[in-house]
């Protein structure tokens, strides 16, 4: 059957364009040729990783099969100083404070000074005492010389008495004179003998207050010796009114010092920090110190300088445990012990680099068990 076509009424009819034609068609996927070349960049990059893992096990591997046990480690190690407390020799009144808190000072430079008045009047009243001293010991002498001169006088008085006593007993003897005549001289006799034997006893006595030594110098007698003690023991305190620096270092504690304010002898009152003589403490496990010797190179780092490699080498391996050193040792009597490595501080020491450290800071140790030239040095013990 014929279909029956009909003209389309006028204004019915549009123009159909190419586009439109085009739109109407379906869409077709796009082709895939780029596929190809990004399998083969993922196949290579697998490849490369599976060829690189391992060639790093391997060399890692390598790496601490030949340096293990070689190197001894441990962050448990902290920078030390040598601390010194700084106090007065003498009681007193500060009139003076030389120095300011964390200020570098050298060894002898004020640090303060304390009222030095009564310590003079003091050194003063010393020297008079020395004065006194020696003109007691020329006095000494002096009587030492009458001494001796009444013991000639007394000696004298008796040859004479002794001269009278032994003519009258002639005469006695003789029958010339009476016994009764013999008396007088007798008496006179034992008189010149007393006398001489007092005299005897006040040269010794004299001599005794010159120390036995009639010659001595005056300033070797012991009242004049005392007497030097006491005026060098003023002296030293008038000198010790000034507090020096004992040391270089870092003086510190100092803001609670202030003029006018008294101090009793022995009174901690600052703390100096000496930054020429540093060393650094690290506790190394006991399991550590098997391989451990000192002289042995060691290589410190510190946290605050992280670029920081300091050459270093073993100076002392403590002799006890840090526990053996504690106020209240540990006590492992009991039924629920449990072991704990124990910690033993050794003493790394540092010539050079040690400008920047504190004390207190903190640090990496690793120490060279097996330094380059060990190796040759057993082989040729070995031959």
């Amino acid at each position: 059957m014929n279909a029956r076509v009909t003209p389309p009424a006028p204004g019915e009819a549009k123009p159909v364009t190419a586009s439109a034609v085009e739109a109407a068609k379906p869409e077709t996927a796009a082709p895939a040729a780029p596929e190809a070349p990004a399998k083969k960049k993922r196949s290579g990059r697998r490849l490369a990783i599976m060829l690189a893992v391992p060639v790093v096990l391997a060399a890692g591997g390598g790496y601490f099969w030949l340096t293990g046990g070689r190197y001894v480690e441990t962050d448990n190690a902290y920078v030390q100083q040598s601390k010194v407390s700084i106090s007065s020799d003498v009681a007193g009144r500060i009139v003076s404070v030389a120095v300011k808190d964390n200020q570098a000072v050298k060894a002898g430079d004020a640090l303060f000074a304390i009222d030095p008045e009564p310590y003079r009047i003091a050194l003063s009243q010393s020297d008079a005492a020395l004065a006194t001293a020696r003109v007691n010991v020329e006095q000494l002498r002096v009587g030492y010389s009458i001494a001796n001169a009444k013991l000639q006088a007394a000696n004298a008085t008796l040859a004479i008495r002794q001269k009278e006593w032994d003519r009258a007993s002639n005469l006695q003897k003789q029958g010339i004179s009476a016994e009764s005549a013999l008396d007088d001289s007798r008496l006179a006799l034992q008189q010149a003998e007393s006398n001489v034997a007092l005299e005897q006893q006040d040269v010794a006595n004299a001599t005794a207050a010159l120390g036995g030594d009639p010659s001595i110098k005056t300033d070797d007698h012991p009242a004049v010796r005392a007497a030097l003690a006491a005026r060098d023991n003023a002296q030293r305190n008038l000198d010790k009114s000034t507090v020096l620096a004992p040391a270089a270092g870092i003086v510190s504690q100092v803001a609670s010092l202030n003029v006018g304010q008294f101090i009793n002898t022995g009174s901690t009152i600052a703390t100096l920090v000496e930054t020429g003589d540093t060393w650094v403490e690290a506790n190394f496990k006991e399991t550590q110190l098997t391989t451990l010797a000192v002289g042995m190179p060691a290589e410190v780092k510190v946290d605050a300088y992280p670029g920081l490699a300091i050459e270093c080498q073993v100076a002392s391996i403590g002799a006890a445990t840090g526990a053996e050193f504690a106020l209240i040792p540990a006590q492992n009597a009991t039924g629920n012990w449990v072991k704990v490595t124990q910690r033993v501080p050794v003493n790394i020491a540092c010539d050079t680099g040690t400008d920047l450290l504190r004390a207190g800071m903190s640090a990496t140790v690793n120490v060279d068990t097996k330094p380059a030239g060990a190796e040759a040095a057993e082989s040729q013990k070995a031959l």
